[in-house]
């Protein structure tokens, strides 16, 4: 396959952020109009407390019970802000848009490079397909809020699913500068919306739960165990279950990665978009937590945990709140959620377009096109088209609950992680070889890197085992429409990215495809 080389007369002046670029082997091909706080905001879009944090809340609280709010969140979230920082130093030497897979090719070789970049799109096409379901479901919880409808449909939500993939396939095609402006926009929504949950959760309930209760009761409402909450199996297997809470939300924020190409000063900006937006989240969603769980309702004066699981917080607001306010809350999160979709779709097409730039998928002469506005539009259509067809088991539910929804969230989570523990594990291998950026985690690294790729290990490992004794294959109560498909997913993709790799893929992919003539790296190289 031949490379496209740029002669260097068409590039009389480059700026530093396309000097690093061209060093890295690539021309400037989409906009670079994003300033550090674009970079930051859609990052922060994406991981959407007022996404995650609610639309799973009802598996946190069926896993382990307030204690998994109280201490699992702020526990996860130190673990996932070191996993930020080793990536924010991986991204101010490379700040490129397929940074996860760019780093592991250039560390460890093609192969890591193919199976690091395969997990991070599958894991980016599901965590956009599980955000726009969230969405839809809380478009439907807000309509019948208000009114509109008597009856919760899974068969409308899903028509709704497919109305909102289509809007923010729409509004991804325009330019990357507006994108950039939406992106903004978010941030203060976000912001502004948040802050009105926490106060009127604070206010207008007449009573809330205990410090006590929220920071020590348990429960287990999995299934599991005979619904114990103090055997070994509870502390070990239940609660961690409940991680999912925290690990999805707190995802996505290679985001930022994904748009160092379109923004300026990408080495520094890129790098703080990475961690700040996590950091931030990780504060903004705790106290929000916090505020839901306090107003739990109470049925005669013991609190309700057990109608949380299937309502989640929508049975928190409609029951401590009203109608009124419930709806208005939920609009504020639908809203939010549409924001934080059209984000996850942004970075999935710019991680579509490097990977098919340097010949990795199927047709990527298509995905790696860009339109004349720089935009990769094939990349984005063809990701919100996958997104809906990896949706299509959540039609079908168990006891009103679409597990296929729980199993999309985690097939993101532990696609988007397993492929940061590659690249983190390859640059703590490196040691002091590695050549750091402006931004760097000196020293550190030899702690911070092996602590990454643990945590992520173990939560990925949790995430694929059975969360109901419905989904177990072995137990009595077993139903498919509960099995949790993650692991199935994630195996069979391996084992296919495995037999395609050693068919063929090895023969032609050599890792990243340099897009520009050497001569421009030595003429305006450092």
């Amino acid at each position: 396959m031949p490379e496209a080389h740029e002669p260097i007369h068409e590039h009389p002046h480059l700026t530093e952020d396309e000097k690093h670029l061209a060093k890295l082997g690539y021309k400037q091909e989409l906009n670079r109009s994003w300033s550090g706080f674009s970079n930051f905001a859609i990052s922060f879009s994406i991981i959407s407390i007022l996404a995650g944090c609610l639309t799973t809340y009802g598996a946190g609280i069926a896993n382990g019970g307030p204690i998994s709010i109280s201490w699992s969140w702020p526990i996860i979230s130190i673990f996932i802000l070191i996993i930020g920082f080793t990536m924010s130093e991986l991204v101010s030497s490379m700040p490129t848009s397929g940074g996860i897979y760019y780093w592991a090719s250039k560390l460890g070789g093609p192969r890591a490079g193919f199976f690091t970049g395969w997990l991070n799109l599958i894991g980016l096409i599901a965590v956009t397909a599980s955000v726009a379901y969230g969405c839809a479901t809380f478009f439907e919880l807000t309509f019948l809020e208000w009114g509109l409808y008597d009856t919760f449909s899974l068969n409308r939500i899903f028509v709704f699913f497919v109305v909102i993939l289509a809007f923010i396939t729409l509004v991804n095609i325009f330019s990357s500068h507006l994108l950039a402006m939406f992106n903004n926009i978010s941030v203060w929504w976000h912001v502004a919306g948040a802050t009105l949950l926490i106060l009127v959760l604070i206010f207008v309930p007449e009573d809330h739960l205990s410090v006590s209760q929220v920071f020590t009761d348990t429960y287990n409402g999995s299934g599991w165990d005979g619904g114990s909450t103090s055997s070994l199996a509870f502390f070990f297997v239940i609660i961690p279950f409940g991680f999912i809470l925290t690990q999805y939300t707190i995802t996505g924020f290679d985001a930022s990665v994904h748009l160092s190409e379109e923004t300026q000063g990408a080495a520094k900006s890129a790098a703080q978009g990475v961690w700040r937006s996590i950091f931030y989240s990780a504060v903004g969603g705790y106290v929000l937590l916090l505020a839901v769980t306090f107003a739990i309702p109470q049925v005669d004066g013991q609190p309700d945990y057990a109608s949380i699981p299937a309502g989640g917080v929508a049975y928190v607001f409609d029951a401590s709140l009203g109608s009124s306010w419930a709806g208005t809350l939920l609009f504020i999160s639908a809203s939010a959620q549409l924001f934080c979709a059209t984000a996850c779709l942004t970075s999935t097409s710019r991680m579509m377009f490097a990977f098919s730039r340097d010949h990795a998928v199927p047709g990527w002469r298509h995905w790696s096109k860009v339109s004349s506005t720089k935009t990769p539009v094939n990349a984005v259509l063809c990701a919100a088209v996958i997104g809906g067809l990896i949706t299509l088991p959540a039609l079908k539910s168990v006891n009103g609950i679409p597990t296929a929804f729980y199993a999309v969230v985690s097939v993101s989570v532990i696609g988007l992680y397993f492929s940061f523990a590659i690249p983190i594990y390859l640059r703590w291998r490196h040691g002091d070889a590695f050549e750091v950026g402006s931004w760097n985690n000196g020293n550190k690294y030899k702690w911070m890197n092996p602590v990454a790729v643990v945590e992520i290990l173990f939560v990925g490992f949790m995430l694929m085992l059975p969360t109901s004794p419905y989904g177990a294959p072995w137990t009595d109560e077993f139903t498919w429409a509960s099995v949790n498909y993650a692991p199935i997913m994630t195996v069979g993709v391996l084992i296919i990215l495995w037999i395609w790799w050693e068919a063929s893929a090895k023969k032609w992919f050599k890792g990243p495809v340099k897009t520009i003539d050497d001569a421009v790296v030595e003429a305006f190289g450092d």
